[in-house]
């Protein structure tokens, strides 16, 4: 109770004023059309809309990443809470007894059927509390309002919400693994675990409204921003190679080969002739893959004549001011061996690979 005084604050918002706004705005349209779709179909008749929808919108447009507000827990929490409600009310009428039972009960099934979604305690007491004419529509009640409405507002909030970039329903954004394997990706396996993860989270001996993927996504985040900041005095022009061998696009590829081999490069930056990338060649190119499309037969040497037939004009490229902690995950975890450095009129000025990177890793930092 010592601390209840500092606890009883508000707490400080994470969201954006363009969060808010967009919260606001969503909840608006989303109860504006559901009602107005519901009174379309159901006419005059009362009641055409479900009281604890409000709750439900506050959920679906301004935490769209909760648990709580995906369709599953918004759907099956109002519908399986308005039958409890009903048939509370069916046995003990409209009583504080046959409210304080259909909550507790609505709870304890959307425990069971992972549905968790607080408007639907509201929404078992309207079932139990609403009067003449929920009472009249009897069982009906779970059906038309209840789902007809919330199947819209998800409806509606999917529309929403991807529309204005968020992930509804919302699913964590996996990290591709480069070489599709079992093996976790070179960020991850240094560190907390999934297991740390989940020791953590069941330490807490209560349920948090986040979800557990999520919530490693914020960590994994964390760790990153907190590798930028250690790493942020190094930029990438104090790591790159400045003598950069590199390639016209005309050069023959017998030429490039020559080059590669004699270098002991795996990769050719192609510039223009006032130095600008336009594209990069490495061993791979050479190869001609596309009879291996057909079968399991091994691919071809390429027929082309010059580079610029075969060379990615695609690159992944860096700046020279741009931090090395930046880099990292692109040389770990998304599989990069090189990156050419380009000026701000994109002229090649240097070249970065994964030894350069480690090596700058233990250079400043002897324990790495």
């Amino acid at each position: 109770m010592s601390h209840w005084p500092r606890f009883s604050l508000p707490a400080p918002l994470a969201a954006g004023p363009r969060e808010i706004v967009l919260g606001i705005l969503g909840a608006a349209l989303g109860l504006l059309l559901t009602e107005w779709a519901a009174h379309l179909v159901l006419g005059e008749r009362a009641p055409w809309f479900a009281i604890p929808m409000g709750a439900t919108a506050v959920l679906l447009f301004c935490v769209p990443a909760s648990p709580l507000a995906q369709p599953w827990p918004a759907f099956a929490g109002n519908a399986v809470s308005a039958l409890i409600g009903v048939a509370c009310h069916q046995w003990l009428g409209d009583t504080g007894a046959a409210a304080a039972l259909a909550g507790s009960l609505a709870i304890a099934a959307m425990f069971m059927l992972r549905c968790l979604h607080p408007p639907g305690g509201a929404m078992a007491l309207t079932a139990v509390l609403g009067g003449p004419g929920v009472e009249a529509l009897g069982y009906g009640f779970a059906l038309v309002p209840v789902m007809a409405n919330t199947a819209a507002m998800i409806l509606l909030a999917a529309l929403f919400n991807n529309a204005v970039g968020r992930r509804y329903p919302h699913h964590p954004q996996g990290r591709a693994h480069p070489h599709a394997t079992r093996d976790v990706l070179p960020t991850e396996r240094v560190g907390f675990t999934t297991a740390d993860l989940d020791a953590a989270l069941a330490s807490f001996g209560e349920l948090l409204d986040v979800d557990r993927d999520d919530l490693e996504e914020i960590l994994v985040r964390a760790q990153m921003h907190a590798r930028r900041r250690h790493w942020g005095t190094v930029r990438c022009a104090d790591i790159m190679s400045r003598d950069v061998v590199s390639v016209d696009p005309q050069v023959a590829l017998e030429e490039a080969w020559v080059l590669l081999e004699r270098h002991r490069i795996g990769t050719l930056p192609v510039v223009a002739a006032d130095d600008r990338l336009v594209g990069i060649v490495s061993v791979q190119d050479f190869l001609d893959d596309r009879e291996a499309a057909a079968g399991p037969s091994l691919p071809r040497v390429s027929t082309a004549r010059v580079v610029a037939q075969i060379m990615a004009r695609a690159v992944r490229t860096a700046h020279p001011r741009q931090p090395l902690g930046e880099l990292v995950a692109a040389f770990s975890d998304g599989g990069a061996h090189h990156m050419p450095v380009i000026d701000d009129e994109g002229r090649l000025v240097g070249m970065i690979t994964q030894s350069d990177v480690v090596g700058a890793l233990f250079a400043a930092d002897p324990t790495v």
